[in-house]
């Protein structure tokens, strides 16, 4: 059993990937056919986080989607739907679905682009982690006026941390490839701008930064990422 913490830290360690086809698209295509591999990859993404998280089946009700509409349709059919006004926006929840209409009509019919809350800031405002957004995989803040409306998943209460990391290997400095550009990312949203960008070997300055955060999380400060570690680059705040 999944939960909502799970989810969104599922999310997280998307941050920062770029370009197709990405693992995102290729675990999908490699399920549902290569016709995937150029299709947009929003909702793919959506759909892998649930699966990595094991909240396949709260996310994803009717299945594994690549298709924004019928994503939202399959929340509206279990009544677990709620449309994208101020108030509704205001009251959502960490680990909601929220369902992007750019032409601002709220319609399901209209849905363009998925992602999921990972913070609500109030004013109609929420804070999401968005595949397929620039063709990458970032934060965004979005407003009421073009969220068309949220499915909330029926989420369990298991603890997210052994699921998550247990999937994510150890990096020390040296290592390159997907995984260190999500560790890039993520200290980068630990405030630490002199990472520069996500691309990029695990070098000197990624292992400075690796040890401030292991200090400040009380974790062993020896610059080696691990499953002491990823809980803390996760829980970004």
């Amino acid at each position: 059993m999944g939960s909502a913490d799970g989810m969104i830290a599922a999310a997280r360690t998307s941050l920062g990937m770029s370009g197709r086809p990405n693992a995102i698209i290729r675990a999908y295509a490699k399920r549902h056919g290569k016709e995937f591999l150029k299709a947009p990859w929003c909702d793919m993404a959506v759909t892998e986080w649930a699966r990595q998280s094991g909240n396949a089946d709260a996310v994803l009700p009717g299945g594994d989607r690549a298709y924004t509409v019928w994503h939202a349709q399959d929340f509206k059919k279990i009544d677990r739907w709620s449309s994208g006004t101020t108030e509704n926006v205001d009251g959502a929840q960490p680990g909601w679905i929220a369902f992007f209409d750019w032409g601002e009509t709220n319609r399901v019919t209209a849905i363009d682009h998925v992602g999921v809350v990972e913070k609500v800031l109030g004013g109609g405002r929420v804070q999401t982690i968005e595949g397929n957004t620039g063709d990458a995989c970032k934060r965004r803040v979005r407003a009421s006026s073009v969220i068309a409306g949220f499915g909330r998943p029926a989420y369990g209460s298991a603890h997210w941390t052994e699921e998550i990391v247990g999937k994510l290997p150890t990096l020390r400095k040296g290592a390159d490839g997907e995984h260190v550009q999500t560790l890039r990312a993520l200290l980068m949203a630990r405030s630490h701008p002199e990472i520069g960008t996500v691309d990029g070997p695990f070098d000197t300055t990624v292992e400075l930064a690796v040890r401030a955060v292991q200090m400040w999380g009380r974790v062993q400060p020896d610059g080696v990422v691990g499953s002491k570690t990823w809980p803390v680059l996760l829980r970004v705040h």
